[in-house]
């Protein structure tokens, strides 16, 4: 498995890497994708091209990383023939997997880190904590210096809270940040008449 993950013939090479059995990689694009309890059985990856790397695991001194990660693209196809285009992209260190998330057309399916049945946390949750962290605001000082309940402040930390552009205009203000650039890295609309400058 890890040979075909790691087979990229469309990357310059010293030497041309062998040819590798890219057949192992269907089924087990195929496995992942069944453990999702929600996933229809009738859609199977068929279909694979060789990966290409996004990162890759090196020692060296400027460019540090424990583990690959790879693109692979690929056909998804249900049993009336239908066929849909399949990205998988897969991290691993070793032979252990890391991550795994899939694009299906225009669908992505990733990780998930809420247990089956609950919300999923907002992703500018953990980009919050580390803007606070950084700066060494405490949730208590934010707070403060937005207006807001701790609780409100609390949620938006833990992703719980859905960003929204007041809040996020708010907390751009309290941290010193450019609000429209705060407003791109959580996904919402800058406030009415940002100029991008740092509020105070």
């Amino acid at each position: 498995m890890q040979k075909a993950l790691m087979y990229w013939p469309g990357i310059v090479h010293t030497k041309r890497p062998e040819p590798v059995d890219l057949a192992v990689l269907p089924p087990f694009f195929n496995d992942l994708l069944t453990e999702l309890s929600w996933w229809h059985s009738d859609w199977q990856v068929t279909q694979v091209e060789a990966a290409y790397p996004r990162e890759v695991a090196s020692n060296h001194d400027r460019q540090r990383n424990a583990f690959t990660e790879v693109t692979v693209p690929g056909t998804l196809e249900g049993r009336a023939g239908q066929t849909l285009p399949f990205v998988g992209r897969v991290r691993f260190k070793g032979n252990r997997l890391l991550r795994f998330q899939a694009k299906v057309a225009d669908t992505i399916i990733g990780p998930a880190l809420a247990k089956a049945g609950a919300p999923e946390p907002h992703p500018f949750g953990a980009v919050l904590c580390r803007l606070m962290d950084s700066r060494g605001v405490s949730m208590k000082e934010l707070a403060v210096r937005t207006g807001r309940a701790m609780s409100t402040i609390n949620a938006a930390r833990t992703g719980w809270h859905n960003p929204y552009p007041v809040l996020v205009g708010e907390i751009a203000g309290a941290l010193g940040i450019p609000e429209a650039d705060l407003a791109a890295i959580a996904g919402v609309d800058a406030p009415t008449g940002v100029s991008g400058n740092t509020s105070t």
